[in-house]
């Protein structure tokens, strides 16, 4: 192939390498040069362009990538026409993409000229979704060279399996503190998981965490027809022997490994009994967060054989991210508390309130402000901050005399999320969590906010707090301190609700009664109501 710089009447036939403007002419990239771009050329006054030229033996860009593509393209695989060099190759049905990795690298292991990428191998994908392209970077290659990667891409690069196994059965173990409600999210987030692969939950069974009671659950399932069964335990695994294991070979089915290096995901276990594959899920399969149980499930349901190799080969990119309720080393607390600081927010404008600070207003005496502060630092919180903003001197004032720490907010009208924000930056280093309340709530008092502390448990995963009265939550809320670095992203005037909604397996409710956790004094009209008691 020819490359560089010739006169317009030699370049008949080749094409142009770079996009070329000079006055009134404009000649793009990739054009094929003949007579009446030569007259164009002539006529505004250009005497050389750069172009490329096949030569005998040569293919074009779009028949190299083409042949390439199609070389590659397996069963449930479609290849799109080519343009410029590259051609895209698309699922034709969902499954999973399965890849052969030698052959991928054989193919790019020809020539510079000729590149191939592709979606990562076993990742589930919907008909129509794009898997692979190959790119050829000249506007031509050596025949000789497109032969090659022909070769090298016999027997297909890549396929899709498609999804077969549509009949799963569910079952959960259960032991005392385990709530329904954690069982019945389970079930909707596995439903979930399966429907993009057109399967379904067929029967489900709650029984005790014991041997004998999962045996004949499992067993149960598959006599319903069940092609696939979940097991999700009370407990974690913790050894082959343990109940699950135990349950599968109790049945005469067998344990082909346990354990897997993706995280979050270690504890996941695949067995089969009755020719019928049993999955022990890990915890984190009841998040609908994505996780190691995923890519082990998804191969399931498209019929493919999860080896030993396939699961020990999954350490390279298995750490998929940070588990937030993984415990962490700390110094060990006396009382068996964590420090928690407290923050108050009163910056705010009481734009509802029409005019009066509802923070100034007074409850029996007190100012709503000093009222919330007072209960606050009757509490086990180790410190108090009281973020101002609005009347900042006034709102001071009424707290004379206290032992809080006050923090101005110049962005007070920028919104609650710039208040947040300025109390989470005042948290003193030492503070393991802060829990952040209204200066509107006037009704919340300390032994709520030590329940709060109580619950907040690090170590057992519950990293935020949140009071709950029949399925609505409240105020305030505690956070640990993993999550300050989301809490000093918010803007606005949206709280962090979205965070909570996020960070759901992390979150400890905490039951409570009353109007306390949910009355702040917004109007004249609560303010009176609070008046009246």
């Amino acid at each position: 192939m020819k490359f560089g710089p010739v006169a317009p009447a030699d370049a008949i036939g080749g094409v142009t390498v770079h996009t070329l403007r000079q006055g009134s002419l404009l000649l793009k990239k990739g054009t094929t040069i003949g007579p009446a771009e030569v007259d164009a050329l002539a006529a505004a006054g250009v005497d050389q362009i750069v172009v490329v030229q096949l030569e005998t033996g040569d293919v074009s860009e779009d028949v190299a990538a083409a042949d390439v593509a199609g070389a590659v393209a397996g069963d449930g695989v479609d290849v799109e026409r080519a343009f410029t060099g590259r051609a895209n190759l698309f699922a034709a049905q969902a499954g999973v993409l399965v890849i052969e990795r030698a052959i991928v690298d054989r193919i790019n292991g020809v020539d510079e000229s000729i590149t191939f990428a592709t979606l990562p191998a076993f990742k589930p994908v919907v008909a129509g979704e794009m898997i692979a392209t190959v790119k050829i970077i000249p506007f031509g290659v050596a025949g000789t060279l497109r032969d090659a990667a022909v070769a090298a891409a016999a027997g297909g690069a890549l396929r899709i399996a498609p999804f077969v196994i549509s009949r799963v059965g569910v079952v959960s173990t259960q032991l005392p503190g385990l709530a329904p409600k954690v069982i019945e999210k389970t079930l909707r987030v596995t439903a979930e998981r399966l429907a993009p692969a057109g399967a379904a939950i067929i029967a489900e069974r709650r029984v005790a965490h014991d041997q004998a009671a999962l045996a004949a659950a499992i067993e149960e399932l598959i006599g319903l027809g069940a092609e696939l069964v979940i097991v999700f335990g009370a407990s974690a695994i913790a050894d082959r022997r343990d109940v699950i294991p135990a349950a599968i070979e109790g049945i005469g089915g067998a344990i082909a490994h346990f354990g897997m290096p993706v995280d979050p995901g270690n504890l996941l276990l695949i067995g089969s009994a009755s020719g019928v594959p049993v999955l022990g899920a890990p915890g984190c399969a009841r998040s609908p967060v994505e996780n190691g149980f995923d890519w082990v499930l998804m191969r399931l349901l498209a019929g493919l054989e999860v080896t030993r190799q396939d699961i020990t080969g999954l350490g390279v990119g298995g750490l998929l991210m940070e588990i937030v309720t993984r415990p962490q080393p700390r110094l060990p607390v006396a009382d068996g508390n964590r420090d928690v600081a407290a923050i108050i927010l009163a910056a705010g404008r009481s734009t509802r309130m029409g005019g009066p600070n509802k923070l100034l207003a007074e409850l029996n005496g007190k100012a709503l402000v000093r009222i919330v502060a007072e209960r606050v630092l009757a509490s086990k919180a180790s410190s108090v901050i009281v973020v101002t903003g609005h009347q900042a001197d006034k709102v001071e004032a009424a707290l004379h005399g206290l032992k809080v720490r006050v923090v101005h907010n110049p962005d007070f009208a920028e919104g609650l999320a710039s208040s947040v924000k300025a109390g989470i930056a005042a948290v003193p280093a030492s503070a393991d969590g802060a829990v952040v309340c209204l200066g509107d709530m006037p009704l919340i008092d300390s032994e709520l906010l030590d329940r709060l502390i109580a619950a907040f448990a690090p170590d057992r995963g519950s990293l935020i707090a949140v009071p709950v009265s029949d399925g609505r939550r409240g105020n305030p809320v505690l956070w640990s301190r993993r999550f300050f670095a989301e809490l000093m992203t918010l803007d606005g005037d949206i709280g962090a609700r979205h965070l909570i909604a996020k960070h759901s397996e992390a979150v400890a409710e905490v039951p409570v009664e009353g109007r306390g956790a949910f009355l702040d004094i917004d109007t004249p009209q609560a303010l009176e109501q609070a008046q009246r008691g």
